[in-house]
């Protein structure tokens, strides 16, 4: 049957991004773009889906405020769930719908979960990102350190925000998983995997180009358009979310 091969958090998806992770020998990715809502992100999802690679969809939700982001990975959800809300309440959420919770880039940035946040919610955690192309060894090493700490499964993805990225990293199970629930059901049990990536030249290229992507995203002013705005799609005070988080809202 063979491996199958996964880069579980992608932030791009197309028809040449299909492509691309196709000829990557990729078997699923995992598709989690910024301030989507849930629906959205299914459809698309399921638009690309074919019998030749499996669309995942996700939510990376951003909990906090500006200056305190914790960046969760959700995988499985089945109800929206908004950002721009308490930690505690986005695990408690992902909890109640029995989702897969990664921590993508830990302590990475000031927009990840650090050892006191893994500490807090390790029973809800089903793994950890040890490897992507935006980290810097330190950063990888110290991923690895907190897998090991918190005794949490390991994971590598390419985090793309640029298509050329995709299929850069990849987890690989030895068991073949056809529908995105079994999946789902293989992070939540730690299934044992294997993390691999590119070398070369080529793959160092990818990496310096998705961190000067991110230091573009992150300028002030796009900042202050995305977090501060209020009308973000995934905003909690959206009307689709009928007023469910307005409790837990920290804008």
């Amino acid at each position: 049957m063979g491996e199958f091969r996964v880069d579980p958090h992608v932030k791009v998806l197309d028809e040449g991004v299909v492509e691309r992770a196709k000829a990557r020998g990729l078997d699923a990715v995992v598709y989690a773009p910024h301030f989507t809502r849930l629906p959205r992100v299914e459809a698309r999802a399921e638009r690309f889906s074919d019998d030749d690679l499996l669309v995942v969809p996700a939510r990376e939700v951003f909990t906090g405020n500006w200056r305190n982001r914790k960046h969760v990975l959700a995988v499985g959800l089945t109800d929206p769930v908004p950002d721009f809300i308490t930690l505690e309440a986005a695990m408690a959420a992902f909890d109640r719908q029995d989702a897969a919770v990664l921590v993508p880039h830990p302590e990475f940035a000031m927009v990840s979960l650090e050892a006191h946040d893994l500490r807090a919610h390790r029973e809800r955690i089903h793994g950890i990102e040890v490897y992507n192309p935006k980290h810097l060894g330190v950063h990888n090493e110290r991923a690895r350190d907190l897998a090991r700490e918190f005794d949490l499964p390991a994971f590598g993805s390419s985090y793309a925000h640029l298509p050329g990225t995709v299929g850069e990293v990849w987890t690989a199970f030895e068991e073949r998983y056809e529908s995105a629930e079994a999946l789902v059901e293989a992070l939540k049990a730690g299934v044992p995997s294997e993390i691999y990536h590119r070398e070369g030249a080529g793959h160092r290229l990818r990496c310096l180009a998705e961190v000067g992507h991110l230091v573009s995203e992150n300028t002030w002013g796009k900042l202050d358009r995305l977090f501060l705005s209020g009308t973000e799609p995934t905003h909690p005070g959206n009307v689709a979310y009928d007023g469910a988080f307005a409790d837990v809202s920290v804008y």
